[in-house]
């Protein structure tokens, strides 16, 4: 609310674009004659009126933020929802939404049909003090998108941990139904696959290029580390009781 002392002649409830553009230019004492131009064709009011190039520019900064949803507009200051199609002759903004839509996308412009002069005005920030709140804010979006990433990792990662879960358990279930014999078998393709790895052809020439079983360990953790199954401790146990299956079954 505005003190009755610090009104102005010149304000307005709303405001058709035009009308705003002619104030913010401090062109009041011309609005009848700019008013009896199509002033709805920016383009024709450039040329109509070289004189005053503010006047265009201003309409259609305008006339771009309610395109873009920046003030809220309405129909002979009645405001409609954001896409509904008006008549330009009809088109409006109220004087409350242009002054918040001035405070932040053109805090360095007072005109004095939004802004009192001779009246301190709470709304008004200086325009240092906007960069380092819109800075603020950017950082915060920084930061938000930052946190939106982790949080999506996050519900891969537990997605991820449950069908790990669910494989194990299958797992579990079928490794109770293996019997000993296909057990056994398995051992002993393994341990053939090692012993031949680390042996040698008659005439002395070996095999494969690892003379141990910790170096054919250490090149499978290698290439595949972090594979279930496949560490060193659980290879190490396995080709051993691959190994020991083998030697048995030669006997």
């Amino acid at each position: 609310m505005y003190e009755p002392k610090g009104l102005s002649p010149i304000e307005k409830l709303f405001y058709r674009p035009i009308e705003a553009a002619i104030r913010w230019c401090d062109l009041i004492a011309h609005e009848t004659e700019i008013l009896q131009f199509e002033w709805d064709m920016p383009d024709r009011l450039r040329h109509a009126f070289p004189q005053w190039p503010r006047l265009y520019a201003n309409l259609e900064k305008i006339l771009d933020a309610i395109r873009n949803q920046e003030i809220p507009y309405g129909a002979l200051g009645i405001t409609v929802p954001p896409g509904i199609q008006i008549d330009p002759r009809l088109l409006t903004v109220r004087h409350s939404d242009l002054k918040r839509w001035m405070l932040y996308y053109h805090p360095d412009q007072r005109p004095s049909f939004l802004f009192h002069k001779n009246v301190a005005d709470q709304e008004t920030i200086h325009y240092s003090t906007y960069l380092i709140l819109q800075a603020d804010r950017d950082a915060l979006q920084i930061q938000l998108k930052a946190t939106e990433a982790k949080l999506q990792s996050l519900i891969s990662d537990l997605n991820a941990t449950g069908m790990e879960l669910e494989s194990l358990r299958v797992l579990a279930e079928n490794k109770q139904q293996l019997s000993d014999n296909s057990r056994a078998s398995f051992l002993n393709v393994i341990g053939a696959l090692v012993n031949i790895m680390l042996g040698s052809s008659r005439g002395g020439r070996k095999h494969s290029i690892f003379d141990s079983q910790a170096s054919i360990v250490d090149s499978i953790t290698a290439h595949y580390g972090g594979v279930t199954g496949l560490s060193k401790r659980s290879l190490d146990e396995k080709f051993a009781a691959a190994r020991r299956s083998l030697a048995e079954a030669k006997r």
